[in-house]
Formats: structure tokens, sequence, C-alpha cells
């Protein structure tokens, strides 16, 4: 605790004001059950717009609420179209070859990839609210598909049943997200914690890496697994199978893809060399492979044709498609979100959560209708059509309307695609999601958001991508629940000449105040917390009592709770102070408050648990209740006359 002991003369006690805690006035139930709801779903306040406004101009704000591009579109600019045409074909040009890549890494078509990337941006571009998101297809979206639904079908052996379930898949995700969107609960996202995210998608990116080894190596036959122990099985029981042709080749566009992206980062103006980088390296490969006439990896050609009915809506594998529909749904609004808002912030405007779920829903929903799988904001597209200039979201349209003309007319130019290059572009887009630095951060900052990381990162990798994520919600959860059973309480101490109270922790040159123990209590006191809280205190005053009986310091006549961080508490909360009030008296102490909260003060109220204490022993602030506690230690009058002095409740003490 504190170095020394306070010392009040008798003029400086004298000097204090008492003034009293109010009780807030009773409240109908009705409106304190809206407020509720409204600081639980509607924290921004989207009714607050359509106030005053005529029901004419009411249904306009609400189509711009729902379509943002209503609200853009009529202050579009040709500058803006400059700087979106650009910003649209170049991330067409990172699009069509990431779109056939990571459609291979979900055990799907190539075309679908393809097709990802045309319908989705047009659905975002009028629905969505951040400029900068470039909406298409994710490797670990991707990975998530295809391990899930493999569980349960073969892509081999039924392919057929297997797409019809990827497109399914994809509609409950849609529905999912935009449901979240719908029902203002985006805060449930907000439980895959940063370190969660960082640990998970470094161990995805990881295990996409290591897949890539057929690719590169050449191999036919490869272990559906997930977990690094099934993949390097796989890789070296089949050494004999090894093509050095292709391993050589891979690693050359590997090392040339590496290379353009580590010289637009130290170039940013140059930043259109590394999106050019993976369509080159498609373009290369396959006039490679075409003079060579090596392997094949056809894609046909044609526009998206519709996929409604082949929705798998009955049992036994609807089930299935639920479960990965909402895992890859999650995981993509938290990325699609997250790479929002990371832009957001960088151009200085907001972006809405619960609208970005409607839109990223909605857009899954449309695109698993017309032969998509599951789409977002992909980091690596973004941060191109960031630096390309976009200026709104025109340059998805661009991007879609690039695509739709490959699939036109192009697509016949992918015919001779290599796998090994598919290989080398998906592993060197996934280095990046290796955020080394991100985990050495978390070491230095926060040990216990380390352990959380790597608790991802090592369940995803050693096991799998469901485990991985399961393991890391779960101790996220686990520490949002110690934080809320087990919340920090500290003793306050006196900072030299003044009558300000700190953390004896923290502030090393406090002193303490003869015959007064000041315990803080950093949380809301509900039923979780209400045990741990009572012994807490209890040990508090047996740790006191030790120190002045070592001391031989003056006895300890009083405690005081400071409850300024209290913002709530419930009905065990108030049996917890009313026993803690009951053990203090039997030892002979008195029970202190300070600023208490109204709500604390409404429910200690309505308890009648004031009159137990008595409104006299509840204060505004500590220095007040110090101050009267110092009083009676000095005068040593009875409790009871403590505030009958004052006729008007401000009395100097």
């Amino acid at each position: 605790m504190g170095n020394n002991d306070c010392v009040y003369p008798r003029h400086k006690v004298e000097s204090a004001a008492y003034h009293r805690v109010a009780i807030p006035p009773p409240q109908p139930f009705v409106k304190t059950f809206k407020y509720s709801v409204m600081e639980t779903f509607f924290p921004d306040d989207p009714f607050r717009q359509f106030k005053n406004q005529s029901p004419l101009r009411g249904v306009w704000l609400g189509l711009q609420y729902f379509l943002p591009i209503l609200e853009w579109a009529p202050r579009y600019t040709l500058n803006f179209f400059k700087a979106d045409l650009i910003s649209g074909i170049t991330i067409a040009s990172l699009a069509i070859p990431q779109g056939i890549s990571y459609a291979k890494l979900a055990n799907l078509p190539p075309i679908l990839g393809l097709y990802s990337s045309f319908i989705p941006p047009l659905i975002y571009a009028m629905m969505g609210s951040s400029r900068d998101l470039a909406v298409g297809t994710v490797a670990v979206g991707s990975l998530l598909t295809g391990s899930m639904l493999g569980q349960e079908v073969s892509f081999t052996e039924n392919p057929s049943l297997y797409l019809h379930l990827a497109f399914t898949a994809t509609f409950f995700a849609g529905v999912f997200q935009a449901s979240l969107g719908f029902l203002r609960l985006g805060f449930i996202v907000d439980f895959l914690s940063h370190a969660t995210i960082v640990g998970f998608m470094a161990g995805a990116a990881t295990v996409v890496c290591l897949q890539q080894l057929k690719g590169i190596l050449g191999l036919d036959h490869f272990t559906h697994s997930t977990d690094i122990v099934s993949v390097m099985r796989s890789v070296f029981t089949q050494t004999h199978q090894w093509k050095w042709e292709s391993g050589v080749l891979g690693c050359c566009f590997l090392f040339f893809l590496i290379i353009t992206k580590y010289f637009s980062k130290k170039r940013p103006k140059f930043f259109w060399i590394s999106a050019m980088a993976p369509l080159t390296s498609v373009i290369l490969g396959s006039i490679l492979v075409y003079l060579t006439h090596a392997e094949k990896h056809g894609v046909q050609v044609g526009l998206n044709p519709l996929s409604i009915t082949d929705l798998v809506l009955v049992p036994p594998h609807m089930a299935i498609a639920i479960k990965t529909g909402i895992v890859t749904g999650v995981i993509a609004l938290a990325e699609g979100i997250a790479v929002g808002r990371s832009f957001s912030m960088f151009k200085h405007y907001h972006i809405d959560g619960n609208k970005e779920m409607i839109a990223i829903g909605m857009m899954n929903i449309v695109g698993s209708c017309t032969s998509c799988y599951l789409t977002t904001g992909p980091f690596s597209r973004s941060a191109v059509n960031y630096n390309a200039g976009c200026k709104t979201a025109v340059s998805n349209i661009v991007m879609a309307l690039a695509v739709m003309m490959t699939l036109l007319f192009l697509t016949p130019l992918f015919h001779y695609t290599p796998l090994v290059v598919l290989s080398a572009i998906i592993i060197s887009a996934m280095l990046g999601l290796i955020d080394y630095d991100a985990a050495i951060h978390l070491w230095k900052v926060d040990k216990f958001d380390f352990i959380v990381c790597m608790s991802a990162y090592i369940g995803v990798v050693f096991s799998s991508v469901e485990v991985g994520l399961v393991i890391a919600v779960a101790i996220s959860l686990l520490r949002v629940l110690l934080f809320v059973a087990r919340p920090k309480t500290f003793v306050l101490g006196n900072i030299p000449d003044s009558r300000i109270y700190r953390n004896v922790e923290q502030y090393t040159n406090t002193c303490n105040v003869p015959g007064v123990l000041i315990l803080e209590i950093d949380a809301p006191i509900y039923f979780a917390n209400s045990n741990y809280l009572r012994e807490r205190i209890t040990r508090w005053i047996d740790e006191e009592e030790d120190r002045i009986k070592s001391s031989g310091e003056t006895s300890l006549q009083y405690v005081i709770l400071n409850l300024t961080a209290v913002g709530n508490i419930d009905t065990s909360g108030i049996s917890m102070i009313d026993e803690v009030k009951k053990t203090i008296e039997r030892r002979g102490l008195k029970l202190v408050l300070a600023n208490p909260g109204s709500e604390v003060m409404k429910k200690l109220n309505k308890s009648e648990l004031i009159s137990k204490i008595g409104q006299e022993w509840i204060y505004l602030t500590v220095g007040e209740a110090v101050g009267a506690c110092n009083y009676m230690l000095h005068t040593s009058k009875p409790e009871g006359t403590l505030k009958d002095e004052s006729a008007d409740s401000t009395w100097n003490v």
C-alpha cells in the first residue's frame, strides 16, 4: 500500500463540504425498456435522419440507407470515374487469376471463381458503404468451404452434389450475414478478437501454403486433410512421384510474385506491378504449357448460369450446408468489415457495420442463385484498389464488367493455365496473411492475447480450420467471462497535498489514511462476480488489519467502497453489499460508499439498502467520504449525529 500515513489537521478537515448523493427520479418501465433496447441495438441512432421529415422524404432516405449508391451517385463526377476506371481494371487483373486459384482451393470448378467476381461486386456497389472494399473470393473462406463440405461429400465421387452444397452453403451464409445486419446483431462478430483473427488467418495461410505443395511438386494424389501432419505425410510418402520440372517452374513463378510484391511495397507508386504479376504469371504459364503440350486446366466460356434450383434445402445434406454457411459467413464478415474499417480510417469516412453485413449478406444470397460461392472483401484486392486511387464503389462495377468480358470472350485463353502457376499465386497471396509483427506486438503488450493468437494458429495447423477457430473463440470467451467474474479491486491512497485518491500500486507516492481503508471496484457487480467480490473485500480488510497490527498504527475504523466504476448492479450485487455491511459491522467497523452511479443508487433505494447503510454514509466523492471519516476519528462523535448537524445537507467538517 502507500508509503506513509496522511495527516489531517483539524483546520483542514473543517474546510470540507458535504454534497448529498441524489437518488434518480423514477422512470416509467416502458421508457426505461425503450432506452435499453435503443442502446443495445441502435447505438448509432439510425432513425435520427428521419425525424421531422415528410413521408416521401422518409421513403427516399430509407432507400438511400439500404442502397447507398442513391446517395453518392448524383454527386459522381468524371474525375471520380477516371480514378475508378483505373482501379477497376487493375483489380480485375488480380481478380481473374485469384478467382481461378481460390476456386481450386475450394475444390470447385475454376469458372466459379470468375462468376464470383462478376455478380457479387455489382450487388455490393449498390448496397455497400465502403469506397475501397474490392469484392471477391478469399482463400480462407475457400479453404473452409472445401474442408467442411469435403467431410460430408467427396468432390471427386459426387461433384454435382458437392457443387450444389457449395451454392447452398453460400446461400445460408448470406442469410445469416444479412440477418445479423437487419437485427442489429453485429456485435456478435466482435467476439472474434483481433488476436483470434491474427492467429486464425496465419494458421489458415500456413495450411493453404502446405496444400499447394501438391501443385508445386506435381503430385496426382494428395490428402484431403488440412492438418500439417497429414500433409507432410502425403508429401514425403510420394517422393518418387515428385516432378522436378513442376517444382522449378513453381519456385520461379513464386519468386517472381514475391519480388514484384516487395518492389511495389517499397515503391507504392508502382502498385500496379504487383497487381499485374499474377495475371502475367498465368499468361506466361499458359504460353509455356501450350508450347510444351503439358497439363491443361480448362475454363469454360459464358456468363453465370442460374443456380437457384440447385440449392439443397432438404435433409440429409442441408445440415452440413447450414453449418458451413454460418462458419464461413462469420469469417467472411469479420474479414470484410475489418478491411473496410481499416481503409475508411485512412480516408476519414465512416462505414456502417450493420449496413455492411446486409450488403455482404445480400450479395452472397444473390450470388448463390447465380453460380457463385462465398465472397467478401479480401485485404489483398482491397489494398490494390486503395493504392490505385479508387474514389467510390464504381471500381467494383468496372472490375465486374472486365470479368464479364473475360467470361464472354477470353476464357479460352485460360484453357492451358497450369496448376503450378495457380499454386504459386495462392502461396504468394497467403504469405501476406502471416503477420509476424502483429504476433510480436501481442506478446509485448498482452501475453493472454498472444496465447489466444497461438491457440488459434496451433489449432488450425495441427488439427483443422474449424477446431482452431473453436479453440480461439472459446479462449476469447473465457477471457470475457474472467473479466466479468474476476473484476479488478484495489486499494486507494491519498496523493500528498491533495484530496485525490488513486491506486497505490500505480502511484507509489500515495499515503495511507489512518483508520480508513479505501477500496475501489472496477466493474459492474453481477451474480457472476458477487461472491468473489465479497471474499476479496474481506481479504483486503484482513490484510489491512494485519498490516496495522505489525506497524502499530491507528486501528481500522472505516471501510470506504469507491463505486465510481460500478455502472450497474443486480440483485445478487445488492445482497453482496448487504452481506459485506453485516460482516464489517460484526468486526466493529463502518461501511461507507463513495460516488455510486444513478443505476446503483436507484437499485439501492428500491431494495431499501440505503436506509440500512444510512444516507449519511453515502458520499459524492472519495475525498468527502475520507473527510467525514477523519472528522469522526478526530471528534469521536456518535455515528448517528454525523449529518444531523446539517440543516441543509451542506456542512463544514
